[in-house]
């Protein structure tokens, strides 16, 4: 599976899920996350998308490390199979709709 079927498969779960994930892009700051996953409640997270075996470059584990200390949650996204168990951490246990 390519990254971006991964990255849209977990843009539709997310929106079944109530929240929604935009594109994050941050000029002049290389190596943030793909996406943002926003849940009610102000629940967030960062989401890193790969193709399968992929793994992130030194500047995005850079900024991963970075967000983590901030206290933000940091995902790397590199298998369809794992989108559930994301989407399960990151959203408010009063929307979990499975």
């Amino acid at each position: 599976m390519r990254e971006k079927q991964i990255e849209r498969k977990l843009v539709n779960a997310v929106k079944a899920a109530g929240g929604i994930a935009p594109k994050f892009v941050s000029p002049g700051y290389d190596g943030m996350p793909d996406r943002l996953l926003l849940f009610p409640g102000g629940r967030m997270a960062f989401v890193e998308v790969k193709a399968p075996g992929e793994e992130p470059r030194p500047l995005q584990t850079a900024r991963h490390r970075l967000l983590r200390k901030l206290g933000f949650k940091v995902y790397v996204l590199d298998a369809e199979a794992d989108i559930d168990k994301i989407v399960k951490e990151v959203m408010p246990d009063e929307v979990h709709t499975t």
